[in-house]
């Protein structure tokens, strides 16, 4: 859970601002956005091994750009 105290010279907007930036930074809601559908245990494994190519990739590709 977050909490956040509001201080005396705060505004409302602040204090939301203030909130929304701390749920990006703990990323409860890619979190939330993940469990928002079933997916089989198998898929996450092959998601993660695509997004370690894919950062592979980007690597060879910023290489070979300054070449």
């Amino acid at each position: 859970m977050i909490y956040l105290k509001k201080s005396p010279k705060e505004s409302n907007e602040k204090l939301i601002s203030r909130f929304q930036k701390k749920v990006q930074g703990s990323r409860i809601l890619l979190l939330v956005k993940e469990k928002m559908y079933f997916r089989k245990p198998k898929k996450s494994g092959f998601i993660r091994k695509k997004a370690i190519m894919r950062d592979h990739y980007r690597a060879l590709r910023e290489k070979q750009k300054y070449l």
